[in-house]
């Protein structure tokens, strides 16, 4: 993990975050004050970013921003529902717990910075391999219209040796509709 995080530093930053913020669920504030109110729990605590890669991971939500006010993931299935999330945590109290908080000024928040752990389950190369899709996916589009291009202008070629101006004024429009698309 890298960087380990005190209990009391992290009790101390969701204190004061729940002073300051008001979470669109407020299940979330129950369950964030039952994490802080057992120390062996809360060692087991790890607040992160991209928190759904992990095994375990809490999403939660404050009022002004624009994302699902709660989400509880465990190994690719994920529910709403705090109160499941609630008895996983209770009954499965050695497993460690990844949180993410979504609030404005998150990332000009001295006290959620410094308790801000690098995730061990992001890849870490996510931002470079998000990129990398993008940039395939911007690829496959110009060869496909690259692609129906040519067959356009082949078909258009066989008009004109056919003598088809019906097909070859139908297929000029096609081709002119597809330079609009890209």
């Amino acid at each position: 993990m890298g960087n380990i995080i005190p209990v009391v530093e992290k009790k101390d930053f969701l204190r004061g975050f729940l002073k300051q913020y008001e979470l669109k669920r407020r299940e979330c504030a129950w369950l964030l004050n039952y994490l802080m109110s057992d120390d062996e729990l809360m060692e087991r605590v790890h607040f992160v970013e991209h928190a759904e890669c992990t095994p375990k991971a809490l999403i939660i939500s404050a009022h002004g921003v624009e994302t699902t006010p709660f989400s509880f993931h465990k190994y690719h299935h994920v529910t709403t529902d705090a109160e499941k999330a609630f008895h996983d945590i209770r009954l499965n109290h050695t497993e460690d717990i990844y949180i993410e908080l979504h609030f404005l000024g998150a990332k000009a928040y001295p006290p959620y910075l410094a308790v801000l752990e690098n995730n061990p389950y992001v890849p870490e190369n996510k931002e470079i391999a998000q990129e990398n899709e993008k940039l395939a996916e911007k690829f496959l589009d110009i060869s496909l219209l690259t692609f129906k291009r040519s067959q356009l202008l082949a078909q258009i070629d066989k008009a004109l040796d056919e003598k088809n101006e019906e097909k070859f004024t139908k297929l000029v429009l096609q081709l002119e509709e597809l330079g609009k698309d890209s």
